[in-house]
């Protein structure tokens, strides 16, 4: 068996459980493979849920808290684990890609990207779904801002945000949320990992659907989110990532400087004053 490979826990709910997993299993001296014969799971299922690869099942969570006497410490992981609101396939993003990911580049013609907004203008954003719940609004609240540590960790991805010229305008909340929303927009332009460039509001190519590439460390082919309104897609199709890599390098074509972007921004502030 190969070493064990460090995991970050706080790139996901499921990495924060896998490394208590691995944890809790050396702590009591026990390797892979034995724990493995406690249990229902071979030694590769457990090697993948130690490194955030794979979701545990609940029957493997029940066995856990039985095999370490740790009364439902692995039960109440899952369970924040399964908080990871939103639909599957954006599940998969939020778990595996986006936390992996050494550069993201998002655009999305109506809203401020989601890794750049703020509490109040997410809370707005999510309250608006036909039939959403207040619970559902807060779950759903609570996973955007768990998105945004991957800010704050020591060696954080880059952004390139793309913009569109008439979000910083177009009314998402009272003015308080927006002015807010636009003064956070303005220090992270100050983050040195964080690139934000306004679109003209005349560029039409990229009005069709929001979209993120992910670019993967060693070697592994990008992944792109393309989302609508009723669906979304996370993929490595190599035509489909060719397709949105051409689309996003055609709507930063139309996109001001960052210094000029950073201008306009400010002066967008004073809409909502």
């Amino acid at each position: 068996m190969g070493r064990e490979r460090d995991l970050d826990p706080n790139m996901s709910p499921r990495a924060f459980f896998g490394s208590e997993l691995r944890r809790c299993r050396k702590k009591i001296g026990l390797s892979q493979p034995q724990l493995s014969e406690r249990t229902t799971y071979g030694p590769d299922m457990i090697g993948k849920i130690e490194r955030g690869e794979r979701p545990p099942s609940p029957e493997f969570v029940q066995q856990c808290d039985q095999i370490f006497g740790i009364d439902g410490h692995f039960d109440r992981l899952y369970q924040f684990m399964l908080q990871t609101s939103g639909p599957a396939w954006f599940a998969r993003w939020l778990e595996e890609i986006e936390p992996r990911a050494t550069v993201l580049r998002t655009w999305d013609p109506l809203l401020i990207p989601g890794l750049l907004q703020t509490e109040a203008y997410a809370r707005y954003v999510f309250a608006g779904a036909p039939g959403i719940t207040p619970e559902e609004v807060e779950e759903r609240l609570a996973s955007r801002m768990r998105r945004k540590a991957i800010l704050d960790r020591q060696i954080p991805p880059m952004v390139w945000a793309l913009v569109d010229e008439y979000v910083l305008r177009r009314p998402v909340g009272d003015a308080v949320t927006m002015r807010e929303q636009l003064d956070y927009l303005v220090e992270m332009a100050q983050h040195p990992k964080v690139t934000i460039q306004v679109v003209a509001a005349e560029c039409m190519t990229g009005m069709m659907s929001a979209f993120m590439i992910a670019q993967l460390p060693g070697g592994e082919p990008d992944v792109i989110n393309v989302e609508s309104s009723v669906e979304g897609n996370v993929t490595t199709d190599h035509e489909a990532v060719a397709h949105i890599w051409l689309r996003y390098d055609t709507i930063r074509a139309s996109a001001y400087p960052e210094h000029l972007s950073n201008k306009m921004i400010k002066e967008a502030i004073g809409q909502w004053t």
